[in-house]
């Protein structure tokens, strides 16, 4: 872990925190793993129930060194257990898995959220693949967030497989996958055509997919995914018509260009910029 990335995490936290809190947290950052373990797990009885809130400067340095990486609506506990581990030493591997393991083991919900936010930052990030694909099988909705949200730990580390759950269970339980990271570097083919077999079992439900959805499919086009297009197009809302644009134009697959050019409108503020997936991020 970057004593860089160390700072910037406690910059931020000094800005949250009295002078007191300050100095237990830096007690207890340098104790030994035991103590600090415990205080871990102790934070909740020393450290007020804020919300931290870095400013633009604080999350641009935190991006330049892990991109996607964010700790806005992060409670000031969330961050400083986070900060905590970070002070574990890595140097002993088998001593640093077994520590940050016994607080999985033995963690309840808000613990659990500190732990997988804090995948990106932990040493050996490899050791952490299996506590992290079931995070996404969690019941657990701010576990199931500390993973799929504002963390790119996914991105970097999951299989296709793995990461398709992932969207498609954020899909499922209707978040915003916007808030994904590396959500547009992960696309995949596998992924466009489960989520078209999706669309047809809510459609036939009588249920409306996400307008977003169809952000995933666009550089997969296939005659399969132009028929869903089309039935976009001709839906009353008006996001699911914008998005069927929006997926056809950046498909570059010819059949869509001739279908898009049908609904001139739409076609138009496109290719002007005027709309974009932003548009439909509710």
């Amino acid at each position: 872990m970057s004593d860089i990335i160390k700072q910037k995490l406690w910059d931020i936290i000094a800005h949250h925190t009295s002078d007191n809190e300050a100095e237990w947290l830096r007690q207890k950052g340098s104790s030994t793993p035991l103590e600090l373990m415990t205080a871990f797990v102790a934070a909740p009885r020393f450290l007020t129930k804020k919300i931290v809130t870095a400013d633009e400067q604080a999350q641009a340095a935190l991006n330049l060194e892990i991109p996607g990486f964010s700790v806005n609506g992060w409670s000031l506990v969330r961050l400083s257990r986070v900060w905590l581990l970070t002070q574990l030493d890595p140097s002993d591997k088998e001593e640093y898995v077994k520590n940050i393991e016994t607080l999985f083991d033995t963690a309840e919900m808000n613990e659990l959220v500190a732990l997988y936010s804090a995948l990106p930052l932990l040493s050996y990030p490899d050791q952490w693949l299996f506590r992290a694909t079931d995070a996404v099988r969690s019941n657990m909705g701010f576990v199931f967030d500390a993973i799929a949200l504002h963390n790119p730990y996914p991105e970097k580390y999951f299989s296709e497989l793995a990461w398709n759950q992932l969207v498609l269970k954020t899909i499922f339980n209707d978040k915003p996958i916007h808030f994904i990271e590396g959500l547009e570097n992960r696309m995949n083919e596998k992924l466009a055509m489960t989520l078209s077999d999706f669309a047809h079992e809510r459609w036939s439900a009588g249920r409306s997919v996400p307008a977003q959805v169809w952000r995933l499919v666009g550089k997969h086009m296939n005659a399969s995914l132009l028929n869903d297009m089309q039935h976009l197009f001709d839906s009353a809302n008006e996001d699911d018509r914008k998005a069927a644009a929006l997926a056809c134009a950046e498909s570059g697959f010819p059949s869509a260009n001739y279908l898009l050019a049908k609904y001139t409108d739409l076609e138009k503020t496109v290719k002007s910029g005027a709309l974009t997936w932003a548009d439909l991020e509710h």
